[in-house]
């Protein structure tokens, strides 16, 4: 029987790993080289926001919060957060619709939509601004009043929308890990200057939605408030969420029941919209006389 013996082309194991070690080097040098010349990408894996025709109208899609197997926060006497904010952002599109807006919802019955693809909706209708549209709950059933937020890049600018950013974006966990893998793909969103100034604009449109709001509805916090919303991670459409009421709250859930407070906070969110087109249009002038 013969046994194996090594051919004497071979190289001596010395010289075996130095050429080993010396290919290893060049290879991550050459790594090294490609990743500082390739250019950043910003992109969170979303399609690009539908470009626009001259002259077309202005775009907004409203986002009724939760739906389906998703219920949302529950009231004492049983509401449910998900048909009252689709009421509410059904009366949102009619006004302005009636305002020459092009106005459409993410959801138009009670179905659950993943908080990554609201976002990809707004981009394939090419949204000039997204509104998530919330009446949501609080441990503490005292908790009341409207609030605003938009997204942040450097954390909750309160406990409470520390709390709520985590609670919104956990329910993607009902729909199981196909769309918590989506979700984080929009965690990882590269802030460039394009989405900060997008952020600036978010506050701005949340600023004009509270003023509106305010002579109407009780504003658990003046100023638009801050966290890491999923459902706001669009890095060119200006997007706020909007909590309209707690609906935890008894004398809040009361309300929303009655289809004239839906009404009048429809009425408010609408014309803070209307008026923050107004004031854009306004700064883009500005800027062109300059």
């Amino acid at each position: 029987m013969s046994t194996f013996k090594p051919l004497k082309t071979l190289a001596s194991r010395r010289q075996v790993l130095k050429a080993g070690l010396a290919a290893l080097t060049l290879s991550g040098i050459s790594t090294a080289t490609a990743a500082k010349e390739a250019p950043l990408k910003t992109s969170n894996s979303h399609s690009k926001p539908a470009a626009k025709k001259p002259g077309a109208k202005r775009v907004v899609v409203l986002d009724p919060g939760h739906g389906g197997i998703d219920t949302g926060a529950i009231g004492h006497n049983g509401s449910k957060e998900k048909h009252v904010v689709l009421a509410i952002a059904k009366n949102v599109r009619a006004i302005l619709q009636r305002n020459g807006i092009d106005a459409r919802l993410t959801r138009t019955g009670d179905t659950f939509i993943p908080l990554y693809d609201r976002v990809e909706i707004a981009h394939k209708h090419g949204a000039d601004l997204f509104m998530s549209i919330h009446a949501d709950g609080f441990t503490n059933p005292s908790a009341a009043g409207a609030s605003v937020f938009a997204l942040s890049n450097r954390g909750a600018s309160s406990a409470m929308a520390k709390y709520l950013s985590e609670r919104e974006n956990a329910v993607d966990q009902l729909a199981g890990k196909k769309a918590l893998d989506k979700d984080h793909l929009l965690q990882q969103v590269l802030f460039d200057l394009v989405q900060t100034d997008t952020i600036k604009n978010s506050l701005t449109l949340g600023s004009h939605i509270l003023k509106k709001i305010k002579p109407v509805h009780r504003l658990h916090s003046r100023n638009t408030e801050q966290a890491a919303f999923v459902v706001l991670k669009s890095p060119s459409v200006p997007s706020v969420l909007v909590e309209t009421s707690f609906i935890t709250n008894p004398g809040e859930e009361k309300l929303l029941g009655t289809a004239a407070f839906r009404q009048k906070i429809a009425n408010a969110i609408a014309s803070g919209i209307i008026s923050y087109f107004h004031w854009f249009d306004n700064q883009k002038a500005h800027v062109k006389r300059r």
